[in-house]
């Protein structure tokens, strides 16, 4: 395969994924060297085996991170500091895309971001919505799961001054129902208690809004 043959067919896809790619390919063999060699070049970015990306020179489409987190360990979905970030419930920007799964605990840098991923229990792997964004989609855990998710895989004891050191903000998109649904889905009696206290954080950040 040429790489003029190899920018027509795939450089309006999000990533490249040789398994596709090479599917009626009649010399496999020879298109994974030119693929390594292309990597060498910094033509493409090898994201993990098997997958790659095209460099930002010859990339028509922008690429979604949260996407390429979701892509690099099945099945995973982003929660902890990156999922606060994407509801706004803390000020600054997080420069990890971090994600729990099932699967092992590991982490991929490449050109897009660094990519975490923390293990969690098949039975926790739950609480999370897809987004799709220029047609790549992503599942990033719901705001209530994303919070227990954190204080559970932390193992740290929380505390209203903890959470204001934490600086959440946005508040109002915590549902606080669902909250305990997700605590009590946990079935441990530590998590159930970290949702009272995220409650009275909540309740009292609300009192201190309306009383400005």
């Amino acid at each position: 395969m040429k790489w003029e043959e190899l920018i027509r067919v795939t450089r309006n896809l999000p990533v490249i994924d040789t398994e596709t790619l090479l599917t009626g390919v009649s010399n496999s063999e020879s298109t994974k060297v030119q693929l390594s060699r292309w990597t060498k070049s910094g033509k493409l970015i090898q994201l993990k085996k098997g997958i790659y990306l095209l460099s930002k020179d010859y990339r028509k489409i922008d690429i979604y991170e949260p996407y390429i987190a979701s892509l690099l360990k099945k099945p995973s979905y982003i929660s902890l500091e990156k999922a606060f970030e994407h509801y706004g419930l803390i000020p600054e920007a997080v420069n990890v895309y971090t994600s729990v799964t099932p699967k092992r605990q590991g982490r991929f840098v490449s050109e897009p971001g660094t990519f975490d991923y923390k293990h969690i229990q098949t039975s926790l792997f739950w609480g999370y919505d897809s987004v799709t964004v220029n047609k790549q989609t992503a599942f990033i855990a719901a705001p209530e799961k994303a919070l227990l998710d954190y204080f559970y895989l932390k193992g740290m004891n929380i505390s209203l001054e903890y959470l204001k050191e934490l600086r959440l903000q946005n508040v109002e998109k915590i549902n606080l129902k669902r909250l305990f649904e997700f605590a009590d889905k946990f079935k441990r009696p530590g998590i159930t208690k970290i949702a009272e206290i995220l409650k009275k954080y909540i309740i009292s950040f609300k009192n201190e809004e309306k009383s400005l």
